[in-house]
């Protein structure tokens, strides 16, 4: 009887002591803050209100899914970057040279730290992009295409960093 009572007591208090998973993702319980600035606009074509959106969509992400508090700076978990790159090109072209179908494409550079497990850190650059009818007026579905496209980025980033994918 004492084992059959001891077995799911072990198991409760490993798994609560050591992480908590969503999505299948996990954070370790000694991680409370997380410090997210701006990112910086550097890409050639500049979508005015791009680093803001990013920014809040990242921080957003973990208002919603976690339970980190977002400070200022001197966090366990840190994310730097930079918007690289925000182009659109012609993806299909009809037979008399005209775009058939254009793709609006967003790289960001990301600098992850961890500070208690730096082996978790990395450097790395995301891309994303979205197809879209080139006979559509862009500007119409211009901040539709980019919030598609953060979330995409986001739970790619998100991913990294905690499913280690």
């Amino acid at each position: 009887m004492k084992k059959i009572f001891l077995l799911p007591t072990i198991s409760i208090l490993i798994s609560s002591c050591s992480i908590y998973s969503f999505s299948g993702t996990s954070i370790n319980s000694d991680i409370k803050t997380v410090y997210i600035p701006l990112f910086q606009n550097k890409s050639k074509l500049v979508y005015p209100e791009l680093s803001q959106i990013f920014t809040l969509a990242l921080q957003d992400r973990f208002i919603q899914q976690t339970s980190l508090e977002i400070i200022e700076e001197k966090a366990e978990l840190t994310f730097n970057g930079f918007i690289k790159n925000y182009e659109i090109k012609p993806i299909s072209i009809t037979s008399n040279d005209q775009a058939n179908q254009n793709r609006l494409q967003i790289e960001i550079y990301i600098e992850f730290t961890n500070s208690l497990d730096p082996n978790k850190s990395f450097n790395e650059n995301f891309m994303r992009f979205a197809d879209y009818d080139s006979n559509l007026n862009f500007s119409d579905i211009e901040v539709e295409l980019i919030n598609e496209i953060i979330l995409e980025l986001i739970e790619d980033i998100f991913n990294k960093a905690f499913a280690g994918w």
